[in-house]
């Protein structure tokens, strides 16, 4: 008899564990607590507009080519993809802004316009991350982190300079340029990982090689169609998907976890259980203490990256001056990330992010309107989102695209709907409130993340944005592929 094995969770690494488990042979049911799979990148419609909830790039193509590969498939089996061309606009102020071209030869002239060199210096520091890009995403990130001999044959060992990894990311990117805007559009990837660039390592530079290189891709239907995509792969694979099946306890028997009893009293066993929806709800709350590998303290001193304030807008008019997707930085961009990241507050000037997917995409809102969606990243555990909080920055975020982009917005919204911390937490369980998970910081890394596998309960193991490799939806691909690995290796004699 198939090992039989049930995924908590059915967000990216929750499928993707799951249909990696599958096709190994296991039998494989996934516990979702919301009515879809997809977790944070679900999808509504209202008034004839199609949102994405929440991841919106689709970046670093290349991880799901390899995802899809493992079983046989492509991405284009379950979707289609469009290079985005600019790839995304960056607001500077009112009539000055950058349009960030796919053609790397572009790029370079826009940088060098705007400073003396900075085109072939561009060039210097982007082969460098290409190297970085290639041992990090290729290497590192499918490391389980369970031991450091994972990497005592591995090729930072040799290249750790060359990898920048103690140098910080503000600092070395200022090798290469000094322009202010220039150092903002290298740095805003960062923001998002859970650290300051001066408190992240240089290593990340990757992440401007995935931008510019690789390139900004867009699914037409959405970024849930990945998901819609990844949950048919499963199904061909013959994981089943049970929906409104929230998991509010695991029990545990001689150091075994036995049992899983959802919330109307059904129970289910399995001999595997992963864990795949939030890792602290999971442990500190669907566990009994003595199964808990970590304490309430431990958990409280680890670094989250951020949360965010949403609002997804649906507009009767087409919008001017707005492409896919768009940057509004005509904020003091360090005094945002201090407001984030070291004295944690709502901030005073926000930078935010819009996207408009009906630009390239007309299923997603009606003839003649628009799809706009705003981000404005605040720090985790705030607290006070509450619906006057909430429309504060609504006038603010509003006040500021009308004034940058020159055109009436606000009069023009048919549908509005806003999601901040207390959503996360209750749709997710998200643990003080986050949206993108455990920050990659050089104390989080690799074996310093929170353990894929439980040594308390023997048959527990965990995946996605707070375990090994990190937060994103790429890593996140990689999260559930590495832990079937692991069980794989565990269970396979068993």
């Amino acid at each position: 008899m198939p090992h039989s094995v049930i995924v908590i969770g059915a967000g990216f690494a929750g499928i993707s564990a799951a249909t990696s488990l599958a096709q190994k042979g296991y039998q494989v049911r996934v516990l979702e607590k919301n009515s879809m799979a997809g977790g944070r990148a679900r999808v509504f419609n209202a008034c004839g507009f199609k949102f994405d909830m929440g991841p919106s790039w689709y970046w670093m193509p290349d991880v799901f080519e390899t995802y899809f590969k493992q079983f046989g498939r492509q991405p284009s089996d379950y979707y289609d993809l469009i290079r985005l061309d600019p790839s995304y606009r960056v607001y500077w102020g009112e009539n000055d802004y950058w349009d960030i071209p796919a053609e790397m030869a572009e790029i370079e002239a826009l940088l060098e316009k705007a400073e003396p060199g900075a085109g072939t210096n561009l060039r210097e520091f982007l082969a460098e991350a290409s190297y970085k890009y290639e041992v990090g995403i290729n290497d590192l990130v499918y490391k389980p982190g369970r031991s450091v001999l994972e990497f005592a044959d591995w090729r930072v060992v040799k290249g750790v300079f060359k990898l920048h990894l103690l140098q910080s990311f503000a600092k070395y990117v200022r090798k290469y340029f000094s322009d202010p805007r220039i150092l903002s559009l290298l740095e805003f990837p960062v923001l998002f990982l859970g650290a300051k660039p001066k408190d992240t390592p240089a290593l990340y530079s990757l992440m401007n090689y995935a931008d510019m290189e690789l390139g900004t891709w867009y699914p037409p239907g959405g970024m849930h169609e990945v998901v819609r995509g990844m949950q048919t792969l499963a199904q061909e694979m013959g994981v089943e998907f049970l929906f409104n099946s929230e998991v509010k306890e695991i029990r545990v028997t001689n150091g075994t976890a036995s049992e899983i009893v959802i919330a109307d009293g059904g129970t289910y066993k399995a001999d595997i259980i992963v864990g795949g929806g939030d890792y602290h709800h999971i442990e500190q709350h669907l566990l009994p203490e003595k199964s808990r590998k970590y304490t309430e303290s431990y958990w409280e001193k680890r670094t989250m990256a951020p949360s965010c304030l949403l609002f997804y807008l649906g507009i009767d008019k087409r919008l001017k001056n707005l492409r896919h997707h768009n940057l509004f930085f005509d904020k003091d961009f360090d005094n945002h990330a201090v407001e984030i990241y070291d004295t944690p507050q709502w901030p005073s000037n926000p930078l935010f992010y819009a996207c408009v997917p009906s630009v390239t995409d007309p299923t997603v809102a009606p003839k003649g309107m628009e799809n706009l969606f705003l981000l404005m990243p605040v720090a985790p555990g705030l607290e006070g989102d509450q619906a006057s909080v909430r429309e504060k920055y609504y006038k603010i975020l509003m006040e500021r695209l009308e004034h940058v982009t020159g055109q009436n917005v606000r009069d023009h919204v048919v549908f509005k709907r806003s999601y901040a911390h207390s959503d996360f937490v209750s749709d997710y369980h998200a643990f003080k409130g986050n949206a993108y998970g455990l920050a990659n910081t050089l104390r989080q890394t690799a074996i310093l993340k929170p353990s894929l596998k439980s040594n308390k309960v023997r048959n527990l193991y965990y995946t996605g944005q707070l375990t090994t490799p990190g937060p994103g939806v790429p890593p996140s691909l990689i999260s559930g592929t590495v832990v079937a690995r692991e069980i794989e290796k565990e269970f396979k004699n068993a």
